[in-house]
Order: C-alpha cells, then structure tokens, then sequence
C-alpha cells in the first residue's frame, strides 16, 4: 500500500524511552508559560536488565543519551529563559487557558481518531500480508488455480489458432522513450498478421510528432502492422486518447487489448505468457503483468519508490488477485499496500484486456484522472475476474525529479478520492455484485487505503503527536505509536529485505510526501482545485546510460528561489519548535522523531530530494 507506515525510527523512539528515563532539564522561567513542572537536574536511575552485556549497553546508551539530553536542554534552557523574559504575564496565562480549554480537548479527540484509524489500518495490511504469505506458502501461483494451455497452430488453422491482438500505446510528447516503446511492442512475439501495434499520439510537440510518426513508418516498411493514430484535442487525456482508438473499424476484428504506456517495455513473450489465460478461461476481464524498474539505482528517492512499489505488487496485487479476483488496473497502491504516506496508486499499463468486457463496463471515461481504476471498479462490479501473475514482468522507469514524483502522486491521489466520491453510490445498489464484495471494494480498496491512509498519515505523525508534548496531561498509548506502525514497517521491509538499511529514509520521506497526498485526497473528496489536473511525469529513457555529450544535463531550477517549498520549510519550523520544547520539558523520546522528521522536510523544503539534475 502506498504509504501506510508509520516511522520506524519514532516506534525506536518510543522503545528507548522504556529501556532509559526522560533527560532531567533545569527549571526555566517559560516553565510557567507552557504549564510544565519544573524538574531537577538529579540523573535519573536505570533499571538494568538481568544479562550482564544486555546491562552494559544499557548502562552505556542511558548514560550517552542522558549527556546529550542536558547538553541540549542546557542550550535550549537559556533561550527559553530569554523569550519568557520578554512575555507579559497576560499572554502566559492566555495561552495556559487556552492550551487547556481549547488545545487539550481537541487533542484528545484527534488522538482517538487518529488510533481508530490506525487500527483499520493494521487490520487491513495484516489481512493482505497473510494472504500473501498463504499464496507462496501453498504455492498456489496462477497456472495452478486457472487453465493455461499453450496456443498451437496446426496445418488447417496456421495463424487463426491465434486470436487477434491490438496493442495500444499511448503518447505525449514522448522524445526520449518513444523508440524503445514502439520497438518492444513490434519484437512481440506473435503472428504477424493477427497483430495490430496502435501508436495513440497527443503529442503537441510538432518536431516530437513527426519523429513518432517517422518510427511508425520506418516498421511498417519492415512488414509490422502499425497504425499512427492522433487526435485534433486531448479531451479526456489518456483516457480519451484510449477510447478514440478503440472506435476505429479494424479494432472490431481483435479480441483482446495489451496496453503499454510510452516508457514500459515488455519481453518478447510477453503474449505468449499472457492471452492463454484469457482463451481458457472465459470469465477473466484482465491479465496484470508485474512492473520492474529500470532506473531504480538512479537516486536515493527512486529507491524508495521501489520499497513502495514492490509491496504494492507482491503483497497488494497479489492479495486482491487470490481473494475477490479484483484489483486496480495497476491502480491497487497503492498507496500503497500501501505503506506510511504511499498511496500507492498506479496508471494502468502492462496488462491485457478483454475487449468484451471494456465493452460490457461501458468503455473508457475520462471522468477521473485515474481512467484505469474507473474501468476496473466497473468491470469487476460486472462480475468480471482479474488476475495477477507476478512472474512476468515489464521494464519500466520511475520518476527520479521530486517534482516529477509529486506531480505523479498529486494525480494518482486526487483521482482516486475523487473516483470514490462518484462510484460510491453506484457500488452500494448494484445488483451484480455480492455484498461481501461491495464491502471490500468501498471500505477496503476505496476508504482504507485511498482515504484513511493519507489522511492519519499526516495528521498523527506530523501535527498530533507533535502537538501532543505541549499538553502534558495528553497521553497516547504506547500501542498505537511503538506497535502499530512497528509491524507495518517490518511486513513491508519484509517484501523488500534487501532495502532494509534504507528503511529509515524512507520513512521520512513518505511521511513528508503525506503532506501532498493528504491534501489531494481532501481535493478529491470535495472535487476541488485542480483535481482533474493531468501533468505527464518526465521520462528520461535511455538518458542516464548515454554518453554525456550526446544528452547535456540542464539544471532543474535556474534560481535558488525556484527549489524552495515554502510549505515544507513552514512544517520544518513547527517540528523543530516541539522537538525543541520535548527536549526540556518532556516525559518521552518524541524529540529524537521530531528532529529526524524536521530534517527530513528541510532537505525536502530545499529541493535536496531525487536526482540532481534531468536529462533532456
């Protein structure tokens, strides 16, 4: 799921705080202001454990952790001593009356709902998870619980034996990818007269277009059934692109639909694996292909997208795939399983379709920027069955600019809330589906992971909890800060142990990107703003591997001003504020998340995330 898990470097925190007592501070002069006892500087003793190297360690980090907390409250103490000197005694007991009015009550009442949420979430990552692991442990993969029999073509039949196939391929303004698009889709392997290659080009680029349509030619000569399709607007966008081509005459001979979006290349046999599964067996809509990423090495951010990525596949899809038989088209998150701020949600692309049942869920709309979700839900709740099979898998590449990324996200967020704010009520009376899988479809694939999990993401990580150390009477159990957001960061970290010393960072990073996606997804829900704002993420292609004379790098801002994320930096300043005050005030660890957290929204506010610089 795209963004789900909660800092694993917070739940450490918390852990801490067990093993050694809070740093002592000195009594300050804005003690009164804030409402806080003071505390003496007396060290605090240890409870040590019975293992006499486990004792060691203990008495050693305590001690470490103890000198850092004094050293740094002793800094902070002079000036907190210095600003309470200027506050008049009004405005100290303002603030303490509103602190406990106004603050403590509202506090209280997000932190119930932020734990509520948090276990619909464990709920829902642990039910997915267990699915998942029953899968490979009973090994109950794909051919196992469909019919899949090769295609064979006799002297009577020759090429019939084969059902007809339009692949789709829709672009814009695609410079750096266009050829290695158009080249995987014609190397399939498959008759070639029971193939048709549909390049759908809304490219506004001139020069861009005429190079696409060179290419078109150029394997057309070579005896490739290609057609070069474009459009007078962009109604619609990829939704509308896919839709105008499947109007034309010739489409109405085919079968089935692969679609490639203009930066994924799939193997040769890619067919050849995929449409058995929908010859033999009648009731399959869709055959979803897994994505591999051919960039993921680029910088630490696409990493991390990785992580994300990978769960949405091995653990999202797949559970979907082997329970209900309905998933997203590569629109399940993902969020992204979703992991702590990730949704995970995916454009559909490295699949192939029934055209029938495209025919029978009412064809492609453009209602949403998330047209391939929309198809899906409508096809699904037509009692059509998708599949998942994670062993074929398709190159793709992954967004490496932050602003790229948040684009993406922004798109991916926004149109799913939105998607659930105008399919919600058609679910709830349709007669074609069961109510068990209504309920999964509204509550678990709609309210779960594309709603409450942006949403307590931020809210609980990012303004509750820090909120919380100024209200010393507010306590939030230890279960929902250490042991929630502890398992769902592991049984992610399990589907991708060999990024587990990456872990941390990604954390943090997710939960900076809560931010955005909390505000798509309430853009959604209200069908505000630029919801249906439609940004095509830059692609770099084979950019990173060419020679640097032949790809000049450009700077992707050409003002300091321009990298700046003032909304990032305004979050920075709040976390460092409440770190601050935990440091010599507080009963807990809070602060050691707090500055990490802090740190990571600087970096971020200051445009250091993703790769330095893109190519063109």
């Amino acid at each position: 799921m795209r963004n789900v898990l909660n800092p694993v470097v917070f739940a450490l925190t918390i852990a801490a705080a067990e093993a050694t007592s809070a740093a002592a501070a000195s009594s300050l002069a804005l003690g009164p202001l804030l409402g806080q006892p003071t505390s003496s500087n007396t060290p605090p003793s240890i409870i040590l454990l019975p293992s006499k190297a486990i004792s060691t360690t203990s008495r050693l980090a305590a001690e470490w952790a103890h000198g850092i907390g004094l050293s740094v409250s002793s800094s902070l103490d002079l000036i907190f001593q210095s600003a309470a000197g200027s506050v008049p005694d009004k405005l100290i007991y303002a603030w303490n009356l509103v602190r406990m009015k106004a603050l403590a009550p509202v506090l209280t009442v997000l932190v119930a709902a932020c734990l509520v949420m948090s276990v619909m979430m464990i709920v829902e990552v642990s039910s997915m998870a267990s699915v998942s692991l029953a899968v490979k442990l009973l090994r109950r993969r794909p051919d196992k619980r469909y019919k899949w029999e090769p295609i064979k073509s006799d002297e009577e039949t020759g090429s019939l034996a084969y059902p007809m196939v339009l692949v789709q391929i829709p672009m814009f303004n695609e410079r750096e990818v266009y050829k290695l698009s158009i080249g995987a889709a014609c190397a399939l392997t498959w008759p070639p007269d029971r193939i048709i290659i549909q390049v759908l080009d809304d490219s506004t680029d001139p020069a861009i277009k005429d190079l696409v349509a060179l290419e078109c030619k150029a394997w057309a000569s070579k005896g490739t059934n290609i057609t070069y399709e474009v459009r007078d607007n962009r109604k619609g966008y990829k939704a509308g692109a896919l839709k105008k081509g499947m109007e034309h005459t010739y489409v109405q001979y085919c079968e089935f639909v692969a679609i490639f979006d203009a930066d994924f290349q799939p193997e040769a046999d890619f067919l050849i694996r995929t449409i058995p599964y929908l010859v033999c067996n009648s009731h399959i809509a869709l055959i979803q292909a897994r994505w591999e990423f051919v960039n993921y090495r680029e910088c630490l951010m696409t990493k991390i997208q990785k992580i994300s990525l990978d769960y949405h596949f091995k653990v999202e899809q797949e559970a979907g795939s082997s329970t209900f038989a309905f998933f997203g088209f590569n629109g399940n998150y993902a969020n992204h399983t979703t992991v702590i701020g990730v949704p995970l949600l995916i454009l559909g692309t490295a699949g192939v379709w029934r055209i029938r049942a495209i025919d029978e869920a009412g064809g492609w709309k453009d209602r949403t920027t998330v047209e391939d979700m929309d198809l899906a839900v409508r096809a699904g709740l037509k009692g059509w069955k998708f599949l998942y099979v994670g062993d074929i898998k398709v190159k793709s590449e992954l967004p490496s600019t932050f602003k790229a990324y948040r684009h993406q996200q922004h798109r991916w967020t926004s149109g799913a809330a939105n998607l659930f704010r105008k399919v919600a009520f058609d679910i709830l009376v349709t007669e074609n589906a069961s109510i068990w899988k209504k309920f999964h479809v509204l509550y678990s694939f709609f309210f779960v992971r594309r709603i409450i999990i942006h949403i307590v993401t931020f809210l609980f990580y990012s303004i509750v909890v820090p909120a919380s150390v100024l209200v010393p009477d507010l306590s939030i159990p230890l279960w929902g800060v250490m042991y929630i957001p502890t398992a769902i960061t592991a049984l992610n970290a399990l589907s991708n142990p060999r990024f587990i010393h990456i872990m941390p960072f990604w954390v943090v990073f997710e939960n900076v990107m809560s931010l955005h996606r909390m505000k798509a997804t309430l853009l959604g829900l209200l069908d505000m703003g630029n919801v249906n704002e439609w940004v095509v993420t830059e692609k770099l292609g084979e950019a990173p591997k060419t020679k640097p004379e032949n790809h000049r790098p450009e700077a992707t801002a050409t003002k300091f001003i321009d990298r700046i994320n003032f909304t990032e930096l305004a979050f920075a300043v709040y976390l460092l504020c409440c770190a601050s005050y935990n440091v010599v005030y507080g009963k807990n660890y809070y602060y050691v998340y707090l500055f990490l957290q802090a740190f990571a929204f600087i970096a971020i506010g200051f445009g250091y995330a993703g790769a330095s610089r893109s190519r063109s």
